[in-house]
């Protein structure tokens, strides 16, 4: 899916993204959630902060390959360059009153997920996000 990079068009991704996972039966609850989080948490951030002097696009791909029992996630923009995976992690042990703000969302994609990366790559911005799926819900 491609589509412009702003806040009002998240719920079509979302409904993308679920239509995506519901070809593959091996996905729990769980993974459903942990997914749209971070659908949220990604697609929000390149909406915010990618594209500073004019509106630009996002690609979203999802493959839900039963086989390789996981779901891959990729966005790929042509923003500012930005690798979300260099910012340090924020010191969850202090009151939330002392924490600097930002980067608390990026903390929780990167809890919720396998693997993550980044590549900047002909101009793009490309982060790809696999969640291994089907271990049964707590």
């Amino acid at each position: 899916m491609r589509i412009e990079a702003s806040r009002k068009y998240m719920q079509t991704v979302q409904d993308f993204v679920k239509e995506e996972l519901e070809k593959n039966p091996d996905c729990t609850r769980s993974d459903n959630l942990k997914i749209h989080m971070v659908v949220d948490e990604i697609f929000g951030n390149i909406c915010d902060y990618a594209y500073t002097d004019a509106p630009g696009e996002i690609t979203v791909w999802v493959d839900t390959d039963s086989s390789a029992e996981m779901v891959k996630l990729v966005f790929s923009d042509e923003g500012t360059p930005f690798n979300p995976l260099l910012l340090d992690d924020p010191d969850i042990t202090l009151p939330a009153s002392e924490r600097s703000i930002g980067g608390l969302g990026l903390f929780m994609v990167k809890n919720a997920m396998d693997d993550i990366s980044y590549e900047s790559k002909e101009g793009k911005n490309i982060l790809t996000i696999i969640k291994r799926i089907g271990e049964k819900d707590a």
